[in-house]
């Protein structure tokens, strides 16, 4: 069945998606009817019509679950699908946490890689801390999306769905604003009620889609929290095509034992850097500037094997030392990219984890966002390393569209007839604006973090983005919405050095409700030495010990810019 009717344009982004009507259809059955500014029930949302094509596949109420931190109240559970114009796009899929007990906010969750999946709408902000709710446990309406594709079994590397125009559109961001929207109306109709705020959180893509939201709907939004956002997506492909040739020559790659050959030489000689022994390393500009490999000791011998030829895990080849190289170094273009975009940074890959042995699920997590377990090769392994597998799959199925292209035979940085594609894709997903004045008259905040030990999305280009922000809008307009933060040992998403728990939200929350910026941030560990702790420094700040106290204290260390 289909409701027909007449409703008003939401939004510019919507375009002709708005040419169809969306249905809800609640799976928990009967239907009454409607009256605008009166809350109505999930069975109500049955035959609910809003200005887009799409079905509510399952609307139920889930009980109270839990104990202590970890319970979670009643609420209303949607799951929707939004149809597509194209009728061979994929339709976007959305699902909505409604509590019982609201607080009158709402709160979105970005995805992560290629996207493909929809977000738990009872899981927490990217790092989030452990010990505290989480945002649908706060009483936060919750929602997010699969970006519009369902993802096959390589997850959030697969990218088979840039096949389709429409679906390309709103992975690079049109997705976001449907989903928004269709949220919104839910919301309003479900509580009788818009929300005072509204907040958005993600990692990684997710990072990049809290940026776009900011950068692009500056008036929905009125803070969010980008962590290791990967905001510059294809310039970053194009390092990620770079890196995975580099490492597909003979001998370049590094096993899991020769990686922590590496790391334990990169940890001899930069991680006193910040004024003690601890096992992270905090000066990571210093770090980068001193360290090289090929003339790099560990327990007094050479790293470098002896006349460059691979001897064996306790030292690295010079083809390996030579990819390593590559992988830390920036990606420089022979011209402006079609968003502008000139060069993308390399990576802290000294004193970051390669993907080390081991058979915990995080250490095959990080394995898996880092090098893999096989080298890159034509036909790309499923197990190579992850920018190896989403490079390959942008090739394929972005630029060239076509399955059996052999992505290593791409030179990203001469890319000869598909120059003008790649300018393309930059322009829809290089999300680089850095005038965010309509942001912050609003009100909007920005929370940004990044881990220093990034093997994925380069720690640089959030500084690179940070200062940009600077450079157009001044320092002093930036410090008024913006902080950036660097965690020492932490990695993409996950790690086994320091994990990292802060509690964004609660901070995002007091200085956009309470106008009290954020001061004296402290983040956690809770897999390297779980309980230690650091300060948050605001970059280009870093923490520096003391001299005495506890090291696993963040009250031992100041922030420091030398």
């Amino acid at each position: 069945m289909m409701v027909q009717g007449k409703f008003p344009r939401m939004s510019n982004v919507l375009g002709s998606a708005l040419l169809g009507m969306m249905l809800l259809s609640a799976g928990c059955g009967g239907s009454g009817e409607l009256h605008p500014g009166v809350p109505v029930s999930c069975t109500q949302l049955n035959g609910m019509a809003i200005s887009a094509q799409a079905i509510v596949t399952d609307a139920r109420t889930v009980a109270p679950a839990g104990s202590g931190v970890a319970a979670t109240g009643e609420y209303c559970l949607v799951k929707g699908e939004i149809n597509p114009v194209d009728s061979a796009a994929p339709k976007i899929k959305f699902q909505l946490g409604l509590p019982t007990a609201w607080n009158h906010k709402a709160l979105m969750f970005g995805g992560g890689g290629y996207n493909g999946t929809v977000p738990d709408v009872g899981g927490n902000v990217p790092a989030g801390p452990q010990d505290k709710a989480r945002p649908l446990a706060r009483g936060y309406a919750t929602f997010g999306s699969d970006s519009g594709h369902q993802a096959n079994q390589m997850g959030s590397r697969d990218g088979t769905f840039g096949q389709n125009d429409e679906a390309l559109r709103n992975f690079a961001g049109d997705a976001l604003k449907k989903t928004r929207d269709a949220a919104m109306y839910l919301i309003q109709r479900y509580y009788a009620g818009a929300p005072q705020k509204s907040y958005f959180a993600g990692g990684s893509t997710g990072g990049r889609e809290a940026l776009a939201v900011a950068q692009r709907w500056s008036q929905d939004w009125d803070g969010v929290i980008a962590l290791y956002p990967a905001w510059a997506a294809a310039s970053l492909d194009l390092q990620f095509g770079r890196i995975t040739r580099a490492f597909a020559m003979p001998g370049a790659y590094l096993n899991p034992a020769k990686r922590k050959t590496l790391y334990d030489a990169a940890m001899a000689s930069c991680d006193a850097l910040d004024g003690v022994k601890d096992g992270l390393i905090s000066n990571m500009a210093a770090c980068n500037s001193g360290f090289d490999p090929a003339s790099a000791t560990l327990n007094g011998a050479p790293l470098r094997c002896a006349g460059g030829a691979d001897s064996g895990d306790s030292c690295l080849s010079d083809p390996q030392i030579a990819a390593l190289k590559t992988y830390s170094t920036p990606i420089t273009f022979s011209h402006p990219l079609g968003s502008g975009e000139t060069q993308y940074p390399g990576l802290n890959v000294w004193g970051a984890d390669l993907g080390l042995a081991g058979d915990s699920v995080a250490q095959k997590t990080v394995r898996l966002l880092a090098m893999g377990d096989s080298q890159p090769a034509q036909p790309m392994p499923t197990d190579a390393p992850y920018w190896a597998t989403f490079w390959d799959q942008w090739v394929k199925y972005f630029i060239t569209r076509d399955a059996a292209f052999d992505s290593l035979s791409l030179d990203p940085q001469n890319a000869g007839p598909w120059q003008a594609r790649i300018d393309r894709l930059t322009v829809m997903q290089d999300i680089n604006k850095t005038d965010l004045s309509a942001f912050r008259a609003k009100g909007g905040k920005i929370l940004m973090a990044h881990g220093m030990s990034d093997a994925l999305v380069s720690t640089r280009s959030s500084e690179d983005y940070f200062r940009r922000l600077q450079s157009t809008m001044g320092g002093a307009a930036v410090g008024s919405f913006v902080r950036y933060y660097e965690i020492p040992g932490y990695g993409h998403s996950l790690s086994t050095v320091f994990n990292a728990a802060w509690d964004s939200l609660t901070a995002l929350e007091n200085w956009v409700e309470q106008g009290s910026a954020p001061v004296a941030q402290i983040v956690a560990d809770t897999a390297g030495i779980p309980g230690r702790s650091r300060p948050l420094c605001e970059f280009p700040a870093w923490p520096r010990y003391k001299g005495a106290g506890d090291i696993n204290l963040a009250a031992s260390f100041s922030c420091a810019t030398q």
